[in-house]
């Protein structure tokens, strides 16, 4: 089972993901994230660091998901594990889909186009949300922003966030990212506890 985390930057990912560590120890999950996984994310962060033409950032993206789910993901899923993904690809449609506006005609249709017949839809993904005054406020606190962290930027995003969760109600679960910290953690566990516990009921029928 694969479980993704996505939402803008600031909406505590990173926070979450290490509840989720310690609540679903005993699943013994696999956790993961993109870019960062493989080798190929540290080309990816140097492209953000230095803002490189944007069409290289976005298929550096790609690949690294590519390496990604070659080394990581499918070998756990092949291993019935449960993975759980700090962003995925649906990351890429709504960011990389913003920052090459303008650069090439729908750039989203033309990610999209470049994951099909290959990459993993997830089972589930958990999209926090989260006003972007918000969000802009707790990325104040970090060092070395970088240029996504912009509201124009976030704000276009988080809309494209929203209307996938409206094409896929089934796979979205949108969450108040503005709820206390373990309140949050603990709601996101036990969905996914009863999400394991059903797959385990369908196995054994």
């Amino acid at each position: 089972m694969l479980v993704t985390l996505e939402g803008i930057d600031g909406t505590g990912k990173s926070t979450l993901l290490m509840a989720l560590r310690e609540k679903l120890a005993d699943l013994e999950p696999v956790f993961t994230r993109e870019p960062g996984a493989t080798w190929v994310g540290e080309s990816v962060r140097r492209a953000i660091a230095e803002q490189i033409d944007p069409i290289t950032e976005a298929t550096l993206f790609v690949a690294d998901h590519a390496a990604h789910l070659a080394t990581v993901v499918r070998p756990a899923l092949r291993d019935n594990k449960l993975v759980i993904s700090d962003r995925y690809s649906d990351s890429r449609f709504a960011y990389q889909s913003v920052t090459l506006e303008g650069v090439i005609p729908e750039p989203e249709g033309w990610l999209r186009a470049m994951h099909n017949g290959w990459s993993i839809v997830p089972d589930k993904t958990f999209l926090l949300a989260i006003p972007v005054d918000d969000a802009l406020e707790r990325l104040a606190e970090k060092s070395g922003r970088e240029h996504f962290e912009r509201r124009e930027i976030l704000e276009k995003v988080q809309d494209r966030y929203l209307a996938f969760a409206r094409a896929e109600p089934g796979r979205f679960v949108v969450v108040d990212a503005l709820m206390e910290k373990e309140e949050l953690a603990g709601f996101v566990a036990d969905a996914i506890r009863q999400m394991v516990a059903h797959g385990r009921k369908q196995k054994r029928k």
